[in-house]
């Protein structure tokens, strides 16, 4: 795979998750704006539970890759995919900073040769 098809396949997952969230989460949100509520409802039995604490381990686990390579491999901005991590989605943190950190460390290595 290519680094155009690799970018365009995050950026498309991206879109799709920010797209089914507009959709899904914005309208319930927006008819009662209970911020503390829509996240408790993500606990409402087993299944979501064990939904809603694998997301919130992966924003964890994105968390200290990001801080990691920021220290290791001088990966700048992480901080923004985080925050996109928790609105709208760790899918979306997790796709953009994939392709920021190959953007990153692409330019990088082309500027060493």
């Amino acid at each position: 795979m290519n680094d155009s098809v690799f970018r365009w396949l995050n950026y498309f997952c991206a879109g799709l998750f920010t797209l089914a969230f507009i959709f899904l989460v914005i309208p319930a949100l927006l008819q009662d704006f209970d911020i503390i509520g829509a996240f408790a409802a993500g606990f409402v039995n087993p299944f979501a539970s064990g939904y809603s604490t694998d997301v919130i381990v992966c924003w964890a686990v994105l968390a200290i890759w990001v801080r990691f390579e920021a220290v290791r491999y001088s990966v700048r901005h992480g901080w923004v995919c985080l925050l996109l991590g928790i609105v709208p989605g760790v899918a979306v943190g997790f796709a953009l900073y994939l392709v920021l950190r190959q953007h990153q460390l692409t330019v990088r290595g082309s500027d060493q040769m």
